[in-house]
């Protein structure tokens, strides 16, 4: 089967295309015959290397193995382990594998089958694709931890990217007043969705407005704990999602005893794949979550596609088609 790898910690022209043995299912495990797989932080993390705590997964001068990335893929069952109950040959499902190895940038990929969903009929393979872990960290940081039931005043920082383009119209569903931090180029898709105010990050620091808010999520982590506790309300919640070795640090140390001992609460977002997907499927038939596709990639070109992600220039998600 046609694959992509990599040997080294480097940018998209470290990556490989290969031709690999086609995996076998373990019991629990099904084969899936990959349609469409999307790029996430952690895949343009994990190839270059940072922050530091990838290498320590992964190898810390190089990758132990090669490695094939990819966490969120969508396509069609066509092999199933001797356990296998929930799914058979010919079910479209799509699901987050980073829990079990990654592995979806190629051909074929097995998975455990509780990780996985069945894709719904009116949704397309590339759509399914985008959804799995940027939905769900969205949904996390927006909904995980509310204690009002009462709209929030939002801010989310790098709102026009993939897991943002997801939380400004989750929270919008809760009735938040949603602020969007990113580059001009994507306040037009971040209005679309939503959001009722815009800050250029070039040309503003929000930590230093007077603003504040009861919810801080931070898809890129350059600032330092201190500056977005500043711009909190009393009671309010700083959420990181992404960002640098530094921050995350700050937020496990620091952030900890700001939250023990004062009234503002700061906490690394802790993903947990897959989960309430059902949740995520309802506010899209319900047209309250569209699926942003910035761009399609055919496998072929995933240098350029990584590329692309990792300049930060992607408005809603990147996807590969197969």
């Amino acid at each position: 089967m046609k694959a992509v790898t990599y040997k080294e910690y480097g940018l998209a022209d470290k990556l490989i295309h290969k031709e690999l043995s086609q995996p076998a299912p373990r019991d629990n495990e099904v084969l899936i015959k990959v349609h469409a797989a999307s790029i996430n932080d952690w895949d343009w993390g994990l190839l270059r290397g940072k922050p530091f705590i990838n290498r320590m997964m992964a190898g810390v001068i190089k990758p132990s193995r090669d490695k094939i990335l990819g966490s969120d893929i969508a396509g069609t069952v066509v092999g199933t382990g001797e356990k296998v109950t929930l799914l058979k040959n010919g079910d479209e499902v799509f699901g987050d594998l980073c829990a079990s190895g990654f592995g979806g940038f190629a051909e074929y990929v097995c998975a455990p089958e509780q990780t996985l969903t069945i894709k719904p009929q009116g949704m397309s393979f590339e759509q399914a694709a985008a959804i799995p872990q940027a939905a769900v960290l969205a949904l996390q940081a927006v909904r995980d931890k509310r204690q009002a039931k009462d709209a929030l005043s939002v801010l989310i920082n790098g709102a026009g990217g993939g897991t943002g383009s997801f939380a400004i119209q989750i929270a919008k569903s809760f009735g938040d007043e949603v602020t969007g931090v990113d580059c001009a180029s994507k306040f037009e898709l971040m209005r679309d969705l939503g959001a009722d105010h815009l800050i250029d990050y070039q040309a503003e620091d929000f930590t230093k407005n007077g603003k504040k808010y009861d919810l801080i999520i931070d898809m890129m982590g350059y600032h330092s704990i201190f500056d977005y506790s500043r711009a909190l309300n009393k009671g309010g919640r700083y959420t990181m999602v992404g960002g640098s070795s530094s921050l995350m640090f700050q937020t496990l140390l620091v952030g900890s005893l700001l939250s023990l001992f004062g009234e503002k609460k700061s906490a690394i977002l802790a993903h947990e794949p897959n989960k309430n997907t059902a949740d995520l499927l309802a506010l899209y038939n319900t047209g309250e979550m569209k699926i942003i596709i910035d761009k399609c990639y055919p496998l072929s070109e995933i240098q350029q596609a990584m590329k692309y992600f990792g300049d930060r220039h992607s408005r809603g998600k990147v996807v590969l088609t197969l």
